[in-house]
């Protein structure tokens, strides 16, 4: 197959170990940075430039895409996929699940368990939907953030003012969320590629710390899943369309809740702490599509 990775990044963890399985496995592959892409669409064609030039159609791409990017990142995967070929995440599926909003939306709306969770506009009645979420201290979080980053631990109702005043002039969006205190600084994070979970951690956060991202200096530890667990983030992935996702989990008194869903969900944490070769799984995952995909060709042709 001719594989183009989506990146940024060509020295990134991720970006490196995706590139070096496909050549494993006797695969072209190719790092196109996609802020670098200018796409033309005119007389019934579209075609893809990068630093110039043209990019020969591949047969799959694996989108690497970061939170910054998501917009141009997705209209480039947008006009991939008009050329008919396999992609590990598809633009729309991307776009809902940056959205954190949007992803508990999902959840809840198909009957998978969230922390409780307020979108406000304004502070107007904040005190009252707090004690909804079960009273101080709750968690304050961008719509669209990542690795920690704008996530706060508010304790009270002046820290909670001050801090969606703040976010909200400059013109962020922000949503409240209830404290799962029994969680005590854990969460997992696991793998999941075409309905299996293929990896999965715990991460916990140093002391002082409530957030358990690795970049925050949590630590991180192979963890098996409950059946539950395992269905839920299974059934989770099928509920935003994903085929490869990331998805994040809090043990809770009332069972597990779904926190997060990452589309592009980073390698280096989950493959060095487990020993799994993940990107040689998403390999093997469009080796598998590339197949189904060529099968249904001949099949129509014979038809």
């Amino acid at each position: 197959m001719k594989i183009v990775i989506l990146s940024r990044g060509p020295q990134l963890y991720s970006t490196q170990s995706l590139f070096r399985a496909a050549l494993r496995r006797g695969h072209q592959s190719r790092i196109v940075d996609h802020t670098r892409c200018h796409l033309l669409v005119e007389k019934g064609k579209m075609t893809i430039y990068h630093d110039g030039f043209v990019v020969d159609q591949p047969d799959a791409i694996i989108p690497r895409i970061g939170t910054s990017v998501t917009a141009r990142g997705a209209a480039v995967i947008s006009q991939f996929e008009s050329l008919d070929l396999i992609t590990t995440v598809g633009s729309s599926p991307l776009i809902q699940a940056r959205d954190k909003l949007k992803t508990l939306q999902k959840m809840a709306g198909n009957g998978i368990d969230v922390p409780g969770t307020a979108y406000l506009s304004s502070n107007e009645n904040l005190l009252s939907v707090i004690d909804r979420l079960g009273g101080f201290p709750v968690v304050i979080k961008l719509l669209e953030g990542t690795h920690g980053i704008g996530v706060i631990l508010a304790e009270t109702l002046k820290s909670a003012e001050a801090t969606i005043e703040a976010f909200q002039k400059l013109k962020e969006r922000v949503i409240i969320q209830e404290f799962i205190a029994e969680a005590r600084g854990a969460d997992i994070r696991a793998i999941v590629i075409a309905g299996q979970v293929v990896a999965s951690m715990k991460r916990q956060a140093k002391a002082g710390e409530f957030r358990s991202n690795l970049h925050r200096g949590a630590t991180a530890t192979p963890v098996q899943l409950t059946k539950q667990e395992e269905e839920i983030v299974i059934k989770a992935t099928k509920v935003m369309g994903l085929e490869i996702a990331g998805v994040d989990l809090l043990r809770s008194e009332r069972g597990p809740l779904i926190m997060e869903i990452n589309a592009s969900p980073g390698l280096e944490g989950i493959e060095t702490t487990t020993g799994t070769d993940v990107a040689g799984k998403i390999i093997k995952f469009l080796e598998r599509r590339f197949r189904m995909q060529k099968e249904a060709a001949r099949k129509r042709n014979r038809d």
